[in-house]
C-alpha cells in the first residue's frame, strides 16, 4: 500500500512527530511504501479561489510551489494520513492550506487510488479535537468517501506509550 503522511507540525521532535514514527515503522514492517510531506518546511500558499483549476487548468493549480511535489504523491496514494498538533482547535494552518489545495485535484474522479484516510491529533488539552474531526468527517469521509481507518490523540508532555504501541500495530496490521 502507498501510504502518504501529511506531517502538519513545525516542530522537529514534537509529540505528531512521534506518533508518526511509531506508525511508520509498523507499517514498514509490512512492506508499506511511506511518502511524507512536512509541510510546515515546505512553501504552499493557500488557495486563491481562482478556479483555473476547473476552468483553463483542466486540474493543474495555477500556483507553481510545493505544492506541485504534493500532487503526485497524492494522485498515487492508497491511504491518506493527516498529522497534526492541533493549534487554536484544528489543525495547523500550513496544513489547512495544504489540504485547501486539494481542490485542484480533489475529486473522487482524480483520486482514484485513494481509498483511506486516517488521523493523528496532539494537544495540550484532552479535549481540544472538535475542529479537527470535523474536517475529517467532512472533508476526507463525506467529500472524499474516504474509509475512516484510524483516529489517534495524544495529549500533555509526552505520548503515552500504549498509544505509540497502538499506532505501531495499527501501522502493522494494515491491509
Amino acid at each position: 500500500m502507498k501510504i502518504l503522511i501529511l506531517n502538519g507540525s513545525p516542530r522537529g521532535n514534537g509529540l505528531t512527530v512521534k506518533m508518526i514514527e511509531a506508525f511508520r515503522k509498523g507499517a514498514e514492517t509490512k512492506g508499506h511504501s511511506i511518502s511524507q510531506v512536512d509541510v510546515c518546511r515546505k512553501n504552499i500558499h493557500g488557495c486563491l479561489a481562482c478556479e483555473y483549476c476547473h476552468t483553463k487548468g483542466n486540474g493543474t493549480c495555477i500556483q507553481k510551489d510545493d505544492m506541485q511535489q504534493v500532487y503526485p504523491l497524492l494522485k498515487e496514494a492508497d491511504m491518506l494520513v493527516i498529522a497534526s498538533p492541533v493549534y487554536y482547535h484544528n489543525l495547523t494552518g500550513q496544513l489547512k492550506c495544504t489540504i485547501d489545495r486539494f481542490y485542484a485535484i480533489g475529486t473522487k474522479e482524480q483520486l482514484t487510488n485513494l481509498k483511506k484516510v486516517a488521523m493523528f491529533l496532539a494537544s495540550g488539552d484532552p479535549d481540544m479535537y472538535d475542529g479537527a474531526l470535523f474536517s475529517l468527517k467532512g472533508d476526507f469521509e463525506d467529500y472524499l468517501n474516504l474509509e475512516v481507518s484510524g483516529v489517534y490523540t495524544a495529549n500533555g508532555e509526552e505520548v503515552p506509550q500504549k498509544t505509540l504501541d497502538a499506532l505501531f500495530a495499527f501501522g502493522r496490521d494494515l491491509m
